[in-house]
């Protein structure tokens, strides 16, 4: 196929912390017609970890540039993690970009404290090393007060990267809204915080999420054989990118988990006033500047500490419930209701259980959690499940049986974020791409089981 005989198409970039990703959708259909995924590491050998982004940068034009001789990319969308910022001058970073898991930034949190607005205000609650960005850019200009100076604009993630692209400087509501403590919801404006430290001048104007910022610098369009038209377009944070699509077509109330590193559980609809800050709660803001009441854990990371090697059969999961074994949080400090508790396996001894077993044990973990998370958020309504809980059939099912009268979704999409980016850069025609979700139905064998088995590990955890 020719240039000449493609379809229009627009390119998402997804940085996640685990992986980057670039996908290609058809602008009419709204379908996914390529992607490519890499690896994404953090640097260590500077003064401190920060991400790769000249890996990041280099993988990014060499796929654009390769996909350019077969597609027509007319636009591209930019969706990213939170809790991470640049400090930019003259076009470049002043320092590198802190990797929000740096636990010196820990060093100045009681200094800290003393600043950040209270949870009332900003609906962020204190999260650990730099998890609320308010505390990151507190450390870099305590120790980097001449090169935080020279700075002449802070750029949330999603935003350096447009920056890079098409030169224009913007910020955007939902990175700012993601437990930074910079972020007033309510009022849509700055928190006192920004206010109090003079960061105000160093935001640049908010665009909306999917805002036309222009087009590609002109010698990057000529570099990569884009046509000097394609649009770049203001990008989001990869939460909220997931509730796009289903912002515009879902009843309220619903809820949408995206899983992925981090599990986090947006409830449409849930009041605010069931956010609880001890308990990682937390308001993020959507699209439209509403606050939205989340909850997350750590899902992706607690996985990887639990499960085996082997895919978890039926006979696995009776196993367990037979035998009485139970994971009980947390498997992560980073995040989650329970993240200031170790966790552990009650019943068996993790390294006696089969990897068939772990993957189980892993999967029933993940299930109850969502369904925990889902209960403080009050939600009884439609639950949407994408991202890669979506890939794992049996955690849907145990989903399903443990909230039975509601309604359990699941979106093929593989991470939730591509959809909702392509659809905020080509709104004229998103309500006619097909949004396709699949019912979710309980297994017998679940259902048999998993009531009792909830009640078990509830008791466990009020111990």
């Amino acid at each position: 196929m020719s240039v000449s005989e493609s379809s229009s198409f627009c390119a998402v970039f997804d940085i996640g912390k685990t992986n980057i990703k670039l996908s290609l959708v058809d602008r009419d259909s709204g379908q996914l017609a390529i992607s490519a995924q890499s690896e994404n590491s953090v640097l260590n050998d500077g003064d401190f970890p920060c991400a790769n982004t000249e890996h990041i940068w280099l993988w990014l034009k060499s796929q654009l540039k390769q996909w350019s001789t077969t597609y027509l990319i007319e636009g591209i969308g930019i969706t990213t993690h939170g809790a991470t910022i640049a400090c930019v001058a003259e076009g470049e970073l002043v320092l590198p970009i802190l990797d929000y898991e740096f636990t010196e930034i820990d060093s100045a949190r009681q200094a800290y404290n003393l600043l950040r607005p209270a949870f009332d205000e900003t609906l962020s609650p204190a999260l650990p090393v730099g998890l609320n960005l308010g505390a990151q850019l507190h450390w870099l200009q305590k120790q980097y007060p001449e090169e935080f100076a020279r700075t002449q604009h802070f750029l949330l993630y999603p935003q350096y990267w447009c920056y890079r692209l098409s030169g224009v400087a913007v910020s955007e509501m939902t990175s700012l809204g993601c437990h930074t403590d910079l972020w007033n919801p309510n009022k849509k404006d700055y928190s006192t915080l920004v206010n109090r430290q003079r960061w105000r001048e160093l935001f640049p104007p908010n665009f909306a999420a999917g805002k036309c910022l222009g087009v590609i610098k002109p010698d990057l369009a000529k570099t990569l054989g884009l046509p000097a038209t394609c649009e770049i377009y203001n990008g989001i944070h990869d939460s909220n990118a997931s509730l796009v699509p289903h912002l515009f077509t879902q009843k309220t109330p619903f809820a949408v988990v995206s899983s992925g590193t981090w599990t986090i559980i947006a409830g449409i609809g849930s009041p605010t006033s069931c956010l609880d800050e001890r308990k990682d709660m937390l308001a993020n803001v959507n699209v439209f500047g509403e606050p939205t009441s989340c909850i997350r854990f750590m899902g992706g990371r607690e996985w990887q500490q639990l499960a085996g090697t082997e895919n978890a059969s039926e006979k696995d999961f009776l196993a367990l419930s037979r035998r009485g074994v139970y994971a009980i949080p947390a498997f992560s400090d980073q995040g989650g209701p329970f993240r200031q508790q170790a966790g552990y396996v009650y019943g068996a001894e993790h390294q006696h259980l089969s990897e068939s077993e772990k993957s189980a044990l892993a999967t029933l973990y993940l299930a109850l959690m969502t369904d925990h998370c889902l209960e403080l958020l009050q939600q009884n309504s439609t639950v949407i499940i994408e991202g890669a809980f979506a890939r794992n059939s049996w955690l849907m099912e145990i989903l399903a049986g443990l909230r039975i009268e509601q309604q359990i979704l699941y979106s093929e999409d593989a991470t939730g974020t591509t959809a909702g980016t392509a659809h905020l850069s080509n709104q004229t025609s998103a309500s006619r791409w097909p949004i396709t979700v699949f019912p979710v139905v309980p297994a017998p064998i679940i259902q048999s089981f998993i009531t009792s088995y909830k009640q078990k590990w509830q008791s466990l955890l009020s111990r």
